[in-house]
C-alpha cells in the first residue's frame, strides 16, 4: 500500500485542509467547480486542496447520449475534460475501493496500480464529498450478461450506433432470411428517459440510413420497446406518456407495456407475454442503482443502498462527510408528503452540487449551513429529429415545440461555453447537410487489423488441414486470442478506450 499525500509541491502545509471529491460526474465536477471558484484565495495560498478521484478524465453530459448515438453530435462534445475545467484541482484517475472515514483515508486503485508492486494508493482527507453516481441496474435475466448492451456511457452510445448500422450491413449481405430478420430486430428494455430517447433517435437514424441500402427498407426493421409498468416516461405525466406511446406506435414501433424480458439466451428475446423475437440487439435501460463503492464506505445507507443524507447534504450522523446526486437519499423539503426524497436525476444533481459546495465552504469558514430546496420544474424528452414531449411548469408540449425546448434547455445546461458553441455549430451544420451514415466499429478494436497482419502467415495450401483430417476442424470456439468464433453482431466491447478530450 502506498500512502500518498496529494499536493502540488514537495512540502505540505500542516494546516492545509484537503477536500476529497469521489466521482467526476454531475455532482463531482460541479461541486469541485464551485469550490475552486469560492475558495480561489485558499487554493492559491495552499490552505485548501481539492482532489477529485474519477474513473474517467471527463464528465459525460448524459442527456446528449441519444443524439450522439444518432450521429447528431460528435462524442467529443458530449464529454467535458475534467483537467481543463478543474484546472485548480488535483485530478486522480482511478476508483475508490474502500473508505475508512474514522481515519479519513481512502484506498484508490489507479491506472498504474496493477503495474506498481506497491499496489493501490491510500489518500488522506479532511472533508469527504461522495458523488460516485450510479451504475446500470440489471436483473438475473438468462443471457443478458452475454448479449445485452447498456446505454449509460458515451462509449456505449457510440458502440450502439456502430452496432445498429453493422446489423443493417449484415441484413443487406446475408442470404439467410433468419439471420436477416434477427439483424433487423432491435429490442429496448426500459421505458424511462434513456430507453425511449435512445430508441427514438436510433430508429430515426436507421430509417434515414435505410435510404442508402438497395435491399433494406425502413419497413423491414422491427423495433420493440419493453416496459414492465403500464406507462412510459412517467416524468412527463400520464397524458404525455400516452401521447408518446401513440407517437411511437405510429412509427411502427412495437410498444409492450406491462411486459418483462424473461430471457435472451441464444439471441432470442423471450417476453413475459409469450412473444419471442430472434434478435442480435438487446438494449438494457431498465433503471440504475447506486455505485457499489458505497457498500464499502461503512457510512449509513437506506434500503435502496443510497447514503442517508440531511437536507443540508451532509451524511446523516457523520461529520465531515457530504453527498448528493444519484448516490444520496436527500429529503425533499418542498414535498407535501413527509419522508419524500429528491429524485435521482440531473436536474437535482446540478443544483445540489451548488448548495453542497456552498455549505462545505460555510463549514470551513464557520458559517451556518442552508437546506437544499428545489421544486421539480418538469421534464423534456426527445423522440427523434423534430419530435418530442415536454411537461414544464404545468405546461404540456409535443412535437416540434417540445423538441426545440429539449434542445434549447440542454444547450443552456451543458457545461462550458466551448461545449455550447461546438454543439450549436454541429446542430447548425446538420440542418444544412445530410446525415453521416458511417459505422466505425473498428474503433472498438483498433489493433485487430495490425494483429492480423503481424501474426503468423497461413500454412501453404498443400499443407492446410482439411475438415476430413482434423477432429477439431469444426470447433469455432475461442482460440485463445479473445476474439471467439465468428460472432458478427456481439455486444460492443466498450470502455476500452475513452473518447479523446480535445
Amino acid at each position: 500500500m502506498v500512502t500518498a499525500a496529494i499536493s502540488r509541491g514537495s512540502a505540505e502545509s500542516p494546516t492545509r485542509a484537503r477536500v476529497l471529491v469521489v466521482g467526476g460526474g454531475y455532482v463531482g465536477m460541479y461541486t469541485a467547480l464551485h469550490l475552486q471558484r469560492q475558495l480561489g484565495d485558499e487554493l492559491r495560498s495552499g490552505a485548501v486542496e481539492v482532489v477529485v478521484v474519477s474513473p474517467d478524465p471527463y464528465m459525460t453530459y448524459q442527456p446528449f447520449l441519444p443524439e450522439a448515438a444518432a450521429g447528431n453530435i460528435s462524442p467529443r462534445h458530449v464529454v467535458v475534460p475534467l483537467r481543463r475545467v478543474l484546472d485548480r484541482c488535483r485530478i486522480v484517475i482511478g476508483e475508490v475501493e474502500s473508505l475508512d472515514h474514522a481515519k479519513r483515508t481512502a484506498t484508490v486503485r489507479t491506472l498504474a496500480s496493477d503495474e506498481e508492486a506497491a499496489g493501490p494508493l491510500e489518500l488522506t482527507y479532511d472533508e469527504l464529498v461522495l458523488a460516485p453516481g450510479s451504475v446500470s441496474r440489471t436483473l438475473p435475466v438468462p443471457g443478458l450478461a452475454d448479449h445485452g448492451i447498456g446505454f449509460k456511457t458515451v462509449e456505449e452510445a457510440i458502440g450502439l450506433r456502430n452496432h445498429v448500422i453493422e446489423q443493417m450491413d449484415i441484413a443487406s449481405s446475408t442470404r439467410d432470411p433468419a439471420i436477416r430478420d434477427a439483424a433487423l430486430t432491435f429490442v429496448f428494455v426500459g421505458g424511462g428517459y434513456a430507453g425511449v430517447e435512445a430508441l427514438g433517435e436510433l430508429e430515426d437514424m436507421a430509417r434515414y440510413t435505410a435510404r442508402y441500402y438497395h435491399n433494406v427498407r425502413a419497413e423491414d426493421m422491427k423495433w420493440v420497446l419493453v416496459e414492465a409498468s403500464d406507462r412510459i416516461l412517467p416524468e412527463v405525466g400520464e397524458e404525455m406518456g400516452r401521447y408518446t406511446v401513440r407517437e411511437l406506435r405510429a412509427r411502427n414501433i412495437d410498444v409492450r407495456l406491462g411486459t418483462r424480458l424473461e430471457s435472451c439466451v441464444d439471441r432470442v428475446a423471450v417476453l413475459s407475454d409469450g412473444s419471442r423475437f430472434p434478435t442480435r440487439t438487446v438494449v438494457w435501460t431498465a433503471g440504475v442503482k447506486p455505485a457499489p463503492v458505497l457498500a464499502a464506505t461503512g457510512l449509513p445507507l437506506n434500503e435502496r443502498g443510497r447514503l442517508r443524507c440531511t437536507a443540508r447534504l451532509t451524511v446523516e450522523g457523520v461529520e465531515h462527510a457530504w453527498a448528493a446526486g444519484d448516490a444520496a437519499a436527500v429529503p425533499d423539503v418542498t414535498a407535501k408528503a413527509g419522508g419524500a426524497e429528491c429524485a435521482p436525476n440531473a436536474q437535482h444533481a446540478v443544483r445540489q452540487a451548488k448548495v453542497l459546495a456552498e455549505n462545505l465552504v460555510a463549514s470551513l469558514r464557520g458559517r451556518p449551513l442552508q437546506e437544499y430546496a428545489h421544486r421539480y420544474a418538469g421534464s423534456v424528452a426527445s423522440l427523434g429529429l423534430h419530435k418530442g414531449v415536454a411537461h414544464v411548469y404545468g405546461r404540456k408540449l409535443k412535437g416540434y415545440p417540445a423538441w426545440f425546448m429539449h434542445r434549447a434547455y440542454h444547450l443552456s445546461r451543458v457545461p462550458t461555453f466551448n461545449r455550447k458553441a461546438r454543439v450549436l455549430a454541429e446542430w447548425t451544420l446538420a440542418g444544412l447537410f445530410k446525415r453521416e451514415i458511417v459505422s466505425l466499429g473498428s474503433l472498438e478494436h483498433p489493433r485487430a487489423e495490425f494483429a492480423l497482419a503481424a501474426g503468423p502467415p497461413p500454412p501453404p495450401a498443400d499443407m492446410a488441414v482439411t475438415s476430413d483430417s482434423s477432429p477439431d476442424a469444426h470447433d469455432t470456439g475461442d482460440d485463445g486470442d479473445g476474439r471467439g468464433g465468428g460472432d458478427l453482431g456481439g455486444a460492443p466491447q466498450t470502455k476500452q478506450n475513452g473518447p479523446t478530450n480535445d
